[in-house]
């Protein structure tokens, strides 16, 4: 390649600025705001740039698309809600596991229901939102249902414990569909000892102790 090709190349490749992780941080923190607040088609590079108080072009320098500050925005807010809960019980833990998922559900819910759509179009945007936001989820309330397998709570072959993670993480979605509410803590407790509870054998009237 000749100086000139190179210098031709340099001066297509876009540079990205410096920006401090707590600079990054503050735009990250206001494109899920204004997700939860407007949705994913209303979210422009515009807004995050009005909203940070930066140029424009910065965004775009560091970022390239809206698609690619999303995705990041996502994997800096990994969720890790229900990994330290270990009560030494199942009951104990479902219970302690739909306190924490209510108690951030008014933060999740709108979030993934503001990206669910644009998702399912791009795999980059599907995989950062369930590595933020799900999967940490999944690996933690299997390690609950894998934990009371070993102490005997509940037999391998139980059928019904694949479907929890589904059950828990389903309804918080569901519930602002079907009666405009968030699925908070009382609600998730609720529906844990009266809809899962059940289907794995547990005693509803056990408090976890």
């Amino acid at each position: 390649m000749s100086s000139h090709d190179s210098v031709q190349e340099q001066a297509h490749t876009p540079r990205r600025s410096k920006i401090t992780p707590e600079r990054a941080q503050e735009f990250y923190t206001a494109v899920l705001d204004l997700l939860r607040e407007s949705g994913y088609e209303s979210l422009t590079m515009e807004g995050v740039a009005s909203r940070t108080r930066c140029g424009k072009s910065t965004l775009y320098r560091q970022w390239g698309s809206k698609t690619e500050l999303v995705v990041a925005a996502l994997h800096s807010t990994r969720r890790m809600a229900l990994s330290h809960i270990d009560t030494g019980s199942l009951a104990g833990d479902l219970r302690e596991a739909a306190q924490a998922i209510g108690a951030g559900s008014g933060r999740d819910t709108p979030l993934m229901h503001a990206l669910s759509h644009a998702a399912l179009q791009s795999p980059e945007l599907l995989c950062a939102l369930r590595e933020a936001l799900i999967v940490p989820e999944l690996a933690a309330l299997d390690a609950m249902l894998q934990r009371a397998m070993e102490r005997g709570e509940i037999p391998r072959d139980n059928p019904a414990a694949e479907f929890v993670s589904a059950q828990l993480l389903g309804v918080m979605r569901a519930r602002p569909l079907l009666e405009a509410k968030i699925a908070d803590a009382a609600y998730l407790t609720r529906f844990v000892e009266s809809a899962i509870f059940p289907a794995l054998g547990l005693d509803p009237a056990d408090t976890g102790s």
